[in-house]
């Protein structure tokens, strides 16, 4: 495994993980594991509102499959990828502190945690800004809600804080980009 590489991507909603990791598979080709489209599939099997009951089905998908059910979705995903002749496999969204050491006892020193931070008025700006239907929040107070919701039921400041590396986003897309062409050159992974 050590020549392989798990590279996650965790934050608030709105701090960049997606700018990240569609710029990784764009330019790099990487494949990408999105946490939060296995919920969205969750949801819509069920025939749910995204922004509506996006939280009731993560949250309910964990009370009946466990804490661990979407990283390991995630690693079955990613074994696969590997598997097939992938290097590099990018996960979009560790929610909780219990994916976070799932994880890491899979992968050990193979897993590369991210974190991506940018102030709480630029996340929530960007996402009432988002195109995107099936995550279009109406208020302010919506956002506010889940972000409450993700800190509170799924520990989501663990994989934030115990990041291994940190990328600043309150500028622009671009800015982030750079930024993590440094870190993953640095790395060696690029």
């Amino acid at each position: 495994m050590e020549d392989k590489k798990v590279i996650a991507f965790v934050g608030m909603p709105g701090s960049g993980k997606g700018t990240c990791t569609d710029y990784l598979a764009e330019k790099y080709h990487f494949p990408v594991i999105h946490f939060g489209t296995m919920v969205y599939e969750e949801v819509a099997r069920r025939g749910l509102n995204n922004v509506k009951d996006e939280k009731f089905v993560r949250e309910d998908m964990r009370e009946m499959e466990g804490p661990t059910v979407l990283a390991k979705h995630a690693a079955r995903k990613a074994d696969t990828l590997f598997e097939a002749g992938n290097r590099v496999i990018i996960l979009d969204g560790i929610y909780s502190w219990t994916e976070y050491k799932y994880l890491h006892e899979k992968y050990g020193n193979s897993l590369i945690i991210i974190a991506t931070a940018a102030s709480k008025d630029i996340r929530h700006r960007r996402i009432m800004e988002r195109k995107d239907s099936h995550r279009k929040y109406t208020s302010v107070q919506q956002i506010i809600d889940r972000e409450i919701a993700e800190i509170e039921n799924l520990e989501k400041g663990g994989p934030i804080a115990n990041a291994d590396y940190t990328l600043v986003n309150n500028s622009s897309k671009e800015f982030l980009q750079q930024d993590l062409e440094v870190l993953l050159r640095d790395l060696h992974i690029i």
